[in-house]
């Protein structure tokens, strides 16, 4: 089959529309899941993008050419794809969407219970077979199509996690970038108190204000503008499939993942006390600080979807967070949710007197860098360069996902990209200054053994 390899990734098939992936391309890989996992029903869901209804379409087709029956989600959100697995335990669940990613569309799959199928559980396989067809057995019988909206028992299920009777009636302003965050907003905000600012709530897939990705720190400015403007408590920004909320406190400052990791994990083992909590490795040290002072247990993971959840099974961990800004939680299937990570916030704040910007400000220990990007060639040199550089002065090294570099008042961390050939670097220190000095010694080691800095 004349498929691009490149496309499937290690958690998700992934490209851009149509030149690396469209109708046909979606066909064809429907029919070769079909044959791989052999499933009886599906249910598909898609985002809100101009292409997805068209790759929808595809997958359906392929599905039902080769016999299984399909249950049309219509428009979800991401998480919604895992709840939907996880309540209804469809064979396999796949969302289409391109993520935070402007320029793409593609894919995420999950099998039954809401267990995520990854590259190297599945995905590569389904690759590899799919590059060597040349044709498809046609199946005994078509299977049928009907549809199934899991909006309002979502909603519910969202809500669940929080006492609504308890949240203050707060000034809120939410900017969901015309992305599927606004499915989502609207029916929650029916059922809680206080007054929600929306920006950009009507679903548009053409995204004409801007695009719903907040790692690019202008696309948070329309919030922090109206924010400062209206004297609101808090923001929230959701990426464009709605998977991911991001946070910016009443002054304006947008609040990190290792922040509010730490925030809601301490209010969470308030509520559960002894509980396991996992984190990845580039969260700061103010994660595993909180959960072991206030009783839990802290467990520090490599970063990914489906490597998290699966550590989140095996030590039955309520809660899991990622820098980036995923949150997992064991009562939402193991799966991760921006709308949940909402409600867990609005909860926090309504249950505190004080300001969000006081309330994270004890956590707000040590500075952070943020993700700095290099280009390199050989990715596993680079980083072994780094580790001889530093191993005999620092207190520790450790490979747990890409190599970490301890030491007593500062560390870094440099770990591979999964889809490019970049080296992400992390650096956090005690304090500003000594922060500023280690980031710029680090580059400058990374920059004279040929390492590009984007």
């Amino acid at each position: 089959m004349n498929i691009d390899p490149s496309i499937f990734k290690d958690y998700d098939v992934r490209g851009i529309y149509p030149k690396e992936l469209n109708y046909d391309t979606f066909y064809q890989i429907a029919r070769e899941l079909a044959l791989f996992y052999q499933p009886k029903i599906i249910s598909i869901g898609r985002d809100i993008r101009e292409s997805s209804k068209d790759l929808q379409k595809a997958m359906i087709n392929g599905f039902i050419d080769q016999g299984v029956d399909v249950v049309d989600l219509r428009l979800i959100t991401t998480d919604m794809i895992y709840f939907a697995s996880g309540k209804y335990n469809y064979d396999l669940s796949v969302g289409i969407t391109g993520s935070h990613v402007e320029k793409g569309n593609g894919f995420k799959i999950c099998k039954k219970g809401a267990l995520t199928i990854s590259g190297e559980e599945g995905l590569y396989s389904v690759r590899d077979s799919l590059l060597k067809r040349k044709s498809f057995p046609e199946g005994s019988k078509k299977g049928k199509v009907s549809s199934k909206d899991i909006l309002n028992e979502w909603i519910a299920h969202a809500l669940s996690f929080i006492n609504p009777s308890k949240i203050k009636p707060l000034k809120i302003v939410v900017d969901t970038g015309n992305g599927m965050g606004g499915l989502v907003m609207q029916p929650i905000e029916e059922k809680l108190p206080g007054e929600f600012i929306n920006l950009f709530p009507e679903l548009d897939g053409t995204f004409p204000n801007h695009f719903p990705n907040p790692l690019i720190f202008e696309n948070q400015r329309f919030a922090i503008d109206k924010i400062k403007k209206i004297k609101a408590d808090l923001g929230i920004v959701f990426d464009a499939d709605g998977d991911r909320a991001f946070f910016i406190d009443e002054n304006g400052k947008s609040l990190s993942g290792t922040i509010l990791t730490a925030t809601v994990a301490q209010n969470i083992l308030k509520k559960n006390p002894g509980e396991t909590i996992l984190y990845n490795a580039v969260c700061g040290r103010i994660v595993p600080e909180v959960i072991k002072k206030n009783g839990g247990k802290a467990i520090r993971v490599r970063v990914g979807h489906s490597i998290i959840r699966g550590k989140m099974r095996e030590e039955n961990a309520i809660f899991a967070g990622e820098h980036s800004g995923h949150f997992y939680f064991r009562d939402n299937y193991y799966a991760d949710s921006g709308l949940i990570m909402v409600l867990e916030v609005l909860e926090l704040v309504s249950q505190d007197s004080r300001p969000l910007s006081e309330i994270v400000k004890e956590f707000d220990k040590y500075p952070q860098s943020g993700e700095i990007n290099f280009k390199v060639e050989d990715k596993k040199e680079m980083m072994k360069l780094l580790e001889d550089k530093y191993k005999k002065r620092a207190d520790s090294t450790d490979w747990l996902d890409g190599v970490s570099v301890w030491f007593s008042d500062w560390w870094f961390n440099v770990r591979p990209s999964n889809t490019e050939p970049l080296l992400r670097l992390n650096v956090e220190a005690d304090n500003q200054e000594l922060l500023e000095e280690k980031i710029s010694e680090v580059i400058k080691v990374l920059t004279t053994a040929g390492a590009v800095k984007k």
